[in-house]
């Protein structure tokens, strides 16, 4: 496909695939030139956040969650009974 120095971008779709795309953008109101930008938007944010190769650029850690760290093995129900004396 050949790419010139222009703004523009030409495509050759299916014709109902092109009448489905303008009414599903007219019903969000959005032109076909928006939806595009937003699209084409994302779709660069992406590929910087996610190469690729699948390997991170980011020397972050990457755990998503960490853990509570563990109370002790008395319960709020068998606390009270814990204080309890012994019996014989």
């Amino acid at each position: 496909m050949v790419r010139g120095e222009s703004g523009r971008i030409v495509l050759e779709i299916d014709p109902s695939q092109k009448e489905k795309l303008y009414s599903a953008l007219k019903k969000e109101g959005l032109t076909l030139k928006d939806w595009f930008l937003r699209q084409a938007g994302l779709y660069v944010r992406d590929q910087v956040r996610i190469p690729v190769t699948g390997v991170s650029a980011v020397s972050e850690d990457q755990t998503l969650y960490r853990s509570k760290p563990q109370q002790s093995a008395v319960s709020p129900s068998n606390a009270k009974g814990s204080r309890a004396k012994a019996k014989p």
